[in-house]
């Protein structure tokens, strides 16, 4: 049995499987806490409205493309998927046809960048089926997955956790959200690359993820309650690499406007 199947065969064997997606509710929170300081909100701008979505979690999933996963020294044909976190406000809300200011982080001398699809939720749930997951997509975006590699790794080669590497101050830029209807769809293929500097990076295309985006709700609501305002950042293609201050990341994916910004 491969891999696929087994995790397929073992979800639904689990008790109490959700046939769809969820609006969990919110216990016994008061309708206003009071508080000894107010703490912001983090938000994405929506396309073609003047509200706007609210971020409760940012999951990633690692190594998602084989390529990728293999110049990362692991094995696609065998590694089941696995997920980290980004801390809600770590988000960089970049407007479309702008280039905007992104200062390099402390601590690091190798800053990679991720071109990714994001998928934002509108609707949760706990083990919910890869049938129903896409109906909790409220819509999608085009972000970056900023690393310091160096000390991702070199955690990883001391077998702690590399949170340090992934989870710092904007380390997820994000373009906004367009939902679904305006998309016509969920985008399953189309080219995804990135440019330093004017030349190309990263070019591949969304249909060569080795979890689709509905595989990866269902994973992931395997091991969390999944709820509206979480936002799953879907993996980066192959030949990641390091920038530095002065450089210009240009980030597209088809469908979606382009994110650039300038390494300061």
């Amino acid at each position: 049995m491969d891999r696929r199947s087994l995790l397929n065969t073992s979800a639904a064997m689990a008790a109490g499987a959700l046939a769809g997606c969820a609006l969990p509710g919110q216990a016994d929170a008061p309708a206003a806490a009071k508080t000894p300081f107010s703490v912001a909100q983090t938000s994405i701008p929506i396309v073609g409205s003047d509200q706007r979505f609210p971020v409760r979690r940012i999951y990633c999933i690692g190594r998602n493309y084989a390529a990728h996963a293999r110049e990362m020294g692991s094995d696609p044909t065998r590694e089941p998927p696995f997920f980290f976190q980004k801390p809600a406000d770590a988000i960089q809300n970049v407007a479309p046809g702008t280039v905007a200011d992104h200062p390099y982080p402390t601590l690091t001398k190798n800053y990679h960048y991720e071109c990714e699809l994001v998928a934002a939720l509108h609707q949760g749930g706990r083990d919910i089926s890869p049938e129903q997951a896409l109906a909790c997509v409220y819509g999608y975006a085009i972000g970056l997955d900023m690393t310091r590699r160096d000390l991702q790794r070199g955690m990883g080669d001391q077998k702690k956790p590399w949170e340090i590497g992934k989870s710092f101050d904007h380390s997820a830029p994000i373009g906004p959200i367009h939902p679904v209807a305006l998309l016509g769809g969920h985008p399953a293929k189309g080219a995804i690359w990135l440019k330093v500097n004017g030349q190309i990076k990263q070019d591949a295309d969304l249909s060569q993820m080795i979890w689709s985006v509905a595989e990866q709700i269902a994973q992931l609501s395997r091991a969390f309650e999944l709820q509206p305002g979480d936002i799953i950042y879907s993996g980066t293609p192959e030949n990641v690499g390091p920038v530095v201050r002065g450089d210009l990341i240009d980030c597209h994916i088809d469908g979606l406007p382009n994110l650039g910004l300038r390494i300061v």
